[in-house]
């Protein structure tokens, strides 16, 4: 159906209040639940960290329960998109209450249903253990430490919306930005807002949007596109992933308003193939818009023409830089161009276009709805708004956050992140993936933004933060991302084919006990050579988390060349297992786990490790139970 404004809003008023309830406190929920129909509505994350750890399996028990005994009427099953705690799911909320069900199954249902969803009652033992206060009075899921320092702009619909009913979109203010823009602006008009609110790219660069987006407005040009990168390839990244999972018609609409602001008619969003779920929903969403008149020709009655197509990738990392992104649009192979002229000026098919990624599209709808001077209130200086980063590692909370741009690592680490599991140490937090580097921690204090981390030594990136705690080895954690890149290398300038082979043979040289003291002076001088003359970000960043450990922990690079030891006991050729004749009590098990039968000695005596036999698999510590065993 050709929808108009009119028909918008009613459908935004239809469904307001049954989204209303599950972002409001409970009092305020359960007064308005009453309203809606539905007693109870049960959220279940169906994001890709949740649906591998068995989300529709809880799916499936929770709509058979709710038949069985008969409450269709009654209980309102949503599928979600990502909550963010995602070591904890299957994850499972319950409104108008706000309770957190954390690893759910499907043995849980039952008895959920029968107690809560039925009598009202709790079920406290199946609960995220922090939101059970020790005077067992229960908080919901915004009241925890993770969420409490949070601030969900781009995030502000995952977890709360069904991502496949465009409804319940509309319902949170969705389009609603978009008809701001095409009754009440110009062109002009919103590049100042958006220039205004100081929104800068959030695929790792940093560039200021409404400039970007100003450069293509001024090209002549009667063809213009608008693109999304959606390839997201740094190890330990899902931010844009989840976004496109949890609220992927925040990215139709954003799209469709940069179309309208630099004369674009055309859309694309490029996403990986391994992205199955997010490809999947965002093009329910295109579907959906297309039939509600939302895009393709006279949107909104309104006389404005646009429309979106999907392009997958295969995976390749360099087609996150724009140029090798817009060369695979087209079919060719994912490699980057020499800038200028740059995409805004010249992209894809050789026409001017806007080029952003996930995340900076999920803002400007928000933007635009409330203005630039409060999105410009959020964060610092010269970084403003929010920021989403996937928080991994050695970190309690694992998951997705989203916090004000200048918040500490501290706060991040110990308070959303819940701190270093098994009482260890922080040591070092590793941002923007194999583009950036290490902050050590004697810089836990420092606030998160763009200019910071990069006078640190690291990046921004697209929004990777891996926890490293005291048992990292820093030179293998740098060659963990440099066989990355090394692999990911689209060969086509030498700096970064060559240079980055040559680089991580020097790591794997000292790693292997093997190094030699000039060898550090050769991986700077290299580094340096690399940075300045790869032909893009790839190649240029490649260095970056080798420098900046070796920055920070020389000393670990030291004693790996000299000592010939791991300090962290992680890299393989620099250790050895022995076993302690006053701890040993000969009770064999370390001899029969042995794969290699690098164990000998007699029963209820010492025994001994043949350390010209020993694979240093660990297995004989591992399993002693005396402690006997120990690595040097």
């Amino acid at each position: 159906m050709a929808m108009t404004v009119e028909e918008l809003n009613k459908i935004k008023e239809k469904n307001k209040n049954l989204v209303l309830v599950r972002t409001l406190v409970r009092e305020q929920g359960e007064k308005l639940a009453k309203e809606t129909g539905y007693k109870k509505q049960v959220l279940v994350c169906g994001g890709t960290g949740c649906t591998s750890s068995g989300c529709k399996a809880v799916v499936k028990a929770f709509e058979d329960s709710i038949k069985k005994n008969g409450l269709e009427k009654e209980i309102l099953l949503v599928k979600t998109g990502c909550f963010g705690l995602c070591a904890l799911g299957p994850v499972v909320i319950v409104y108008p209450e706000g309770c957190f069900y954390s690893n759910a199954t499907p043995e849980h249902v039952e008895r959920i249903v029968k107690e809560h969803l039925m009598g009202g009652k709790i079920v406290k033992e199946y609960l995220y253990k922090e939101t059970v206060k020790e005077n067992n009075e229960i908080i919901s899921l915004g009241e925890t430490n993770f969420y409490k320092k949070q601030m969900r702009v781009a995030l502000r619909n995952c977890g709360v919306i069904d991502p496949e009913n465009i409804e319940e979109y509309i319902a949170r203010d969705g389009y609603q930005a978009l008809v701001k823009v095409l009754k009440t602006m110009k062109p002009d008009d919103v590049i100042k807002v958006i220039s205004d609110s100081g929104l800068r790219g959030r695929g790792g660069g940093g560039f200021p949007t409404g400039k970007k987006w100003s450069f293509a407005k001024q090209e002549k040009n009667p063809v213009k596109y608008v693109c999304c990168n959606a390839d997201e390839g740094d190890p330990g990244a899902f931010m844009d992933r989840s976004v496109l999972e949890g609220d992927p018609h925040s990215i139709i609409e954003a799209m469709a308003i940069a179309g309208y602001t630099i004369g674009a008619g055309q859309g694309y969003v490029y996403i990986r193939a391994e992205y199955p779920i997010a490809v999947k929903r965002l093009q329910i969403a295109i579907d959906q818009a297309r039939a509600y008149g939302l895009l393709g020709e006279n949107i909104l009655g309104l006389g404005f023409n646009f429309d979106i197509e999907i392009r997958l990738g295969a995976g390749a990392f360099v087609c996150g830089e724009e140029t090798a992104l817009i060369a695979s649009i087209e079919g060719k192979r994912g490699e980057p161009k020499p800038r200028p002229p740059f995409p805004a000026v010249q992209g894809l098919l050789g026409k001017p276009t806007v080029l952003n990624n996930v995340e900076t599209y999920a803002n400007i709808a928000q933007i635009i709805l409330k203005g630039s001077e409060w999105f410009s209130s959020i964060g610092t200086e010269k970084s403003k708004g929010t920021k989403v980063f996937a928080l991994g590692g050695k970190i309690t909370n694992v998951g997705l956050v989203e916090i004000p741009m200048g918040t500490t690592l501290r706060e991040i680490v110990e308070e959303i992140g819940g701190g270093i599991p098994n009482g260890k140490k922080f040591k070092a937090a590793q941002t923007g993936g194999p583009s950036g580097g290490c902050i050590p921690a004697c810089h836990i204090d420092t606030p998160i933004d763009y200019d910071n981390l990069i006078e640190l030594g690291s990046m921004m990136g697209s929004g990777g933060l891996i926890i490293l705690d005291e048992d990292t080895c820093m030179v293998d954690i740098a060659k963990f991302y440099l066989d990355f890149t090394v692999e990911e290398s689209c060969g086509k300038c030498t700096p970064c084919r060559i240079g980055t082979r040559r680089l991580n043979q020097l790591l794997e040289k000292i790693i292997e006990g093997k190094g030699e003291p000039e060898d550090l002076e050769k991986i700077e001088e290299l580094s340096m050579h690399m940075k300045n003359t790869s032909l893009c970000a790839l190649g240029q960043s490649a260095p970056n988390p080798v420098l900046s450990t070796m920055k920070y922990f020389k000393d670990e690079y030291v004693t790996h060349i000299t000592d010939k030891k791991c300090p962290a006991g992680v890299c393989k050729a620099l250790l050895s297992y022995e076993i302690e004749p006053s701890l040993c009590k000969g009770c064999t098990l370390c001899m029969r786990n042995c794969p290699v039968g690098a164990i000998s000695g007699q029963v209820k005596e010492p025994h001994v490790i043949d350390k010209d036999k020993c694979i240093k698999c660990g297995l004989c510590q591992r399993n002693c139970k005396f402690n006997a065993i120990v690595k040097r």
